[in-house]
């Protein structure tokens, strides 16, 4: 996904500083990923396929499926975006509805990313995986 940049720092040909601390980005990053390879395993790789995208101070699970008119050619479903605010270190969940990201007011923000992701995994309202 490309990165939006601050003129700024294309002028000083540097990348803008990412919102996430590193090591909540990599913790958030690592267990989005062992999710990802949890709920589609690799017999399914050409149905179907999961993954993390970091975006400034949000990360997103996205799923990815072969066009069923063009198997060549996939297309990709936001699943669930994870905001992080780094004034009070919580992570907020968001959910897709109609191709807008929207608080999921079922979870409150958590600073434990895990708990969130806990939360799409089983997916009590069915706004997730369906």
């Amino acid at each position: 996904m490309q990165r939006a940049l601050d003129p700024t720092a294309e002028a000083r040909n540097t990348a803008p500083e990412m919102t996430i601390p590193e090591h909540a980005h990599d913790r958030a990053e690592r267990l989005l990923t062992k999710l990802a390879e949890r709920r589609v395993p690799p017999s399914f790789s050409d149905r179907v396929r999961l993954s993390v995208e970091t975006h400034d101070n949000s990360i997103a699970i996205l799923e990815h499926r072969p066009l069923f008119h063009d198997p060549d050619t996939w297309t990709n479903s936001p699943v669930a975006q994870f905001r992080y605010n780094l004034g009070s270190g919580l992570w907020t969940l968001y959910c897709d509805r109609k191709g807008r990201w929207q608080r999921y007011n079922s979870k409150s923000p958590s600073a434990d990313i895990a708990t969130l992701i806990r939360e799409v995994d089983r997916d009590p309202t069915c706004i997730f995986w369906g």
